[in-house]
């Protein structure tokens, strides 16, 4: 016991040393064992993060690819269909062209003057027609993946947020599905409400930019090109900036059912989803983003157009051709531009557009959740 006590009394500052170190050691190794447990945690957490984040995007990536599709194999070609069609209707040429024919093998059946007053309104109607359908064309592409791409982006939130009905536009609530059809039907408000007023507005462009051209001018391909986006861009002037928006869609969800011939007590109470949806759809037509599309695009179909038309006189591409020349060609110009969309290249070579990619990209993924 005596030895304990002087051994106790010789190492006891060793002794806590010795704690003291092993202790602190101890300690240490807890602290680090605990952070290194903490950061296998965390990098454990972030890894589900990754692949939750990986996940999402490919699930949008493949339900934005997949909207894309419906645009182009359900959706637009019906509507360039009754595009088609109703533009044949309301600008029939056949009348003007067959009395020129008879003025032609009859000479005593038209006098000089009426003859002159019918190729000045084949003149007109002639750029009319090719550059409404240049245009309709154009902006009801645009203009169904524009719904297209809001009408995905809200069926995808609400799947995501667990709602029933996983399929792309067929929610399963029976007001918020005959809202979607109604939708999408408004592509085809152009032809069904707009077209009177639009053929009416176009026709006014033509005459102003066309009026100082006569029968005898020659046309190249740049002076062709040149007059073709001077209407375009005095149409697209008239009534004001956003008059242009009133061809493609209804003012509102109420107003369109009025035009549709719904009766009063039948518009609620599927009109609210009905509205929001143009509403949203309104606001992207109006947006500096959406301009710029249509100014690409509208554009860019122009350029391609002027491959199909051989100005040339004599080998000569500067010369041209006379405008009297020139008149059958743009007469019939508007069956390719409205081709069925899987053949209609002016309808790829707007798809393709990086600018009009990029637009849709980011429409789908930036639109509000709601």
């Amino acid at each position: 016991m005596l030895s304990l006590r002087n051994f106790w009394r010789r190492h006891r500052k060793k002794i806590f040393v010795t704690v003291g170190v092993l202790g602190s050691g101890y300690a240490l190794y807890k602290l680090y064992h605990g952070h290194k447990q903490r950061l296998s945690d965390l990098e454990r957490e972030l890894g589900s993060e990754r692949a939750t984040d990986e996940l999402i995007k490919a699930q949008l990536e493949a339900h934005f690819e997949n909207i894309q599709r419906i645009a182009d194999s359900t959706t637009l070609p019906y509507s360039m269909h009754y595009l088609r069609s109703r533009i044949s209707e309301e600008l029939d040429l056949s009348h003007l062209t067959t009395r020129l024919s008879q003025g032609k093998d009859q000479p005593n059946t038209l006098t000089s003057l009426e003859k002159l007053q019918l190729w000045d309104r084949l003149k007109i109607l002639s750029f009319t027609r090719m550059i409404l359908s240049l245009w309709a064309m154009t902006m009801l592409n645009l203009y169904i993946r524009v719904q297209v791409n809001i009408l995905g982006r809200h069926l995808y939130i609400d799947t995501a947020r667990g709602l029933e009905g996983s399929h792309l536009l067929e929610p399963t609530d029976p007001f918020d599905r005959h809202s979607h059809q109604e939708f999408l039907g408004t592509a085809d408000y152009l032809s069904s409400y707009g077209m009177i007023t639009l053929i009416s507005d176009m026709q006014a462009a033509a005459s102003e930019v066309l009026k100082g051209k006569q029968l005898r001018d020659m046309f190249n391909t740049s002076l062709l090109h040149e007059t073709i986006v001077h209407i375009l861009d005095v149409f697209m002037s008239l009534g004001g900036p956003n008059r242009w928006v009133t061809y493609l869609m209804p003012e509102n969800a109420i107003a369109y059912k009025h035009q549709m011939g719904t009766p009063s007590s039948a518009l609620l109470p599927d009109v609210t989803k009905l509205d929001q949806l143009l509403v949203e759809t309104h606001t992207v037509l109006l947006s500096d983003d959406f301009r710029n599309v249509v100014s690409i695009s509208l554009r860019t179909v122009v350029d391609a157009l002027m491959d199909d038309f051989g100005l040339q006189s004599g080998g000569n591409p500067s010369m041209g051709i006379p405008l009297a020349k020139l008149l059958p060609k743009v007469a019939q110009m508007d069956p390719l531009l409205l081709e069925e969309p899987g053949n209609n290249r002016f309808i790829q070579i707007i798809r393709r557009s990086p600018e009009v990619e990029l637009f849709y990209t980011l429409l789908y993924a930036n639109m509000p959740p709601s």
